[in-house]
């Protein structure tokens, strides 16, 4: 009886329906979502070609994401500068988006995962029972191999370092 109990409590808060976090060594997964300027970027156009930085947040224009989005603009320029580029993801709107990016002079794109398409073929998980969307960032070299995973939904700011350090790694330096 317990066990029944479990199993249906787990499949209530999405425990057994989303696919298996990504990991080291996977390939990343393709896609075709809107940025915040209302343009189709495809997954096709980017693998193969410069190391990608994924970063999976909660929600446009609150706290931890702000302080996640500006650091990551912060640090913009040693990203460019190491041929990497920068793409974060919510289920927001491409218009939310465009105003979020407006407000805090993001210079990278924002792609709008309205369905968590994206967010689920990457297994990332939410967090308080899946109420929260989860706070994961993913180094991906040019051959769209995942390089670096990083899991943290209150240290939004240790994303940009743990993704500055992975791609130092990375490129050898």
């Amino acid at each position: 009886m317990f066990r029944l109990f479990l199993v249906t409590t787990l499949i209530m808060f999405g425990f057994s329906t989303k696919a298996q976090q990504l990991t080291v060594g996977d390939k990343a997964p393709s896609f075709s979502l809107l940025d915040q300027n209302g343009t189709t970027v495809n997954s096709a156009d980017l693998y193969g070609k410069e190391i990608l930085v994924i970063y999976f947040y909660p929600k446009d224009d609150t706290p931890g994401c702000t302080k996640e989005a500006c650091s990551f603009r912060d640090n913009f320029t040693a990203f460019t500068e190491a041929g990497v580029r920068v793409l974060g993801v919510s289920e927001d709107s491409p218009a939310s988006h465009k105003t979020f990016a407006e407000k805090y002079k993001l210079p990278f794109t924002l792609l709008s995962d309205p369905n968590n398409a994206l967010r689920d073929a990457f297994g990332v998980k939410g967090d308080l029972f899946g109420l929260i969307p989860g706070r994961v960032t993913f180094v991906i070299d040019t051959k769209g191999i995942i390089q670096h995973v990083f899991i943290s939904q209150t240290q939004a700011e240790k994303h940009i370092k743990e993704s500055l350090d992975a791609i130092a790694k990375l490129k050898g330096a």
